[in-house]
């Protein structure tokens, strides 16, 4: 039995090392990297010409995430082009390895590209379009094929082009839905604020959905949203310490209906006066709201800004 066991852990082990091949090794420095990094930098800096003497005659790029099985590519040239449409409609643009990468160089040998060498890279693209303001601040993944002659022959892109199509629909002017002045939901919001100021708090907490969320200026950015039943316990805690005597607009609300996404948002600004029990003193905090409301006409979500210094 021990005999039949060791064969058979022989066997295991031999299957394991036989599915393993080596196809050519790996670089962290190489001349091919320097080539690419010096190349993408000169890009940065708009610089065409020191750009084209880091290109082979017979460059090609490509969207590696193309569905288009005629892709051809881009040549040299319009590369070349790319290199002065960015330094004309880019302002502070640049290009650094994303944090905790570095680029690969890969020389195969499978006899298919033992003449190359394959770069990878990972690297962060900032800048801003300078006609429409649309910031760039995105990772970019990149494979190249450098030449026995240290040119680039092949570069592969992969990136989100959502920047870039906001940048395309940026120089056409589009509405995105409609503002009223006057709306149902500008009712409700008011209704609720005054239930709040006369003390009816279960009228005031019944024009919010059961599961709407509560934020403030004043939470932590990555903080969680608080429930309805949280955000009670917080208004307890405030009207321990102050008495409200009167919730008053200024200007007036308005009610958004977007197109995009149909979303449906109620702005209002307020003035919070209140007299603090410790000491009597007379408070007006400015408080501006931001309600979403659902298609039962319920609110969701309440954001709210204000300083909370003023209620210390």
């Amino acid at each position: 039995m021990r005999k039949i066991t060791l064969i058979l852990m022989m066997i295991v082990t031999f299957i394991t090392y036989a599915q393993k091949k080596e196809n050519g090794k790996i670089y962290s420095e190489h001349p091919a990297i320097k080539t690419v990094e010096s190349m993408m930098q000169a890009f940065v800096k708009g610089d065409a010409d020191k750009v084209a003497g880091f290109l082979a005659d017979d460059f090609k790029q490509y969207y590696g995430s193309s569905s288009n099985k005629d892709d051809k590519g881009g040549d040299k040239q319009s590369f070349l082009d790319d290199v002065k449409f960015w330094k004309d409609n880019f302002n502070y643009l640049s290009i650094t390895r994303s944090p905790g990468a570095y680029p690969d160089a890969l020389e195969y040998k499978d006899g298919a590209n033992d003449d190359v060498v394959w770069v990878q890279t990972w690297d962060h693209i900032k800048g801003m379009h300078n006609k429409t303001g649309v910031k760039l601040d995105m990772p970019v993944h990149r494979l190249f094929i450098v030449d026995k002659n240290n040119k680039i022959k092949t570069m592969i892109n992969y990136f989100d082009r959502m920047a870039y199509r906001e940048i395309g629909n940026s120089f056409n002017e589009r509405t995105n839905g409609v503002i009223y002045n006057n709306h149902e939901y500008i009712n409700t919001v008011r209704k609720m604020l005054h239930a709040f100021e006369n003390k009816d708090y279960e009228t005031a907490y019944s024009y919010y959905d059961d599961k709407a969320q509560f934020s403030s200026n004043n939470m932590a950015h990555d903080a969680k949203a608080l429930t309805l039943t949280q955000m009670k316990e917080e208004d307890k805690k405030i009207l321990e310490k102050f008495e409200v005597t009167s919730i008053d607009v200024t200007g007036y609300p308005d009610y958004l209906h977007y197109e995009l996404g149909d979303a449906k948002v109620v702005q209002s600004w307020w003035n919070y006066r209140f007299i603090r029990k410790s000491d009597k003193k007379n408070i007006v905090v400015p408080v501006f709201y931001i309600h979403n409301f659902n298609d039962e006409g319920k609110i969701t979500s309440e954001l709210i800004y204000y300083s909370e210094k003023m209620l210390e």
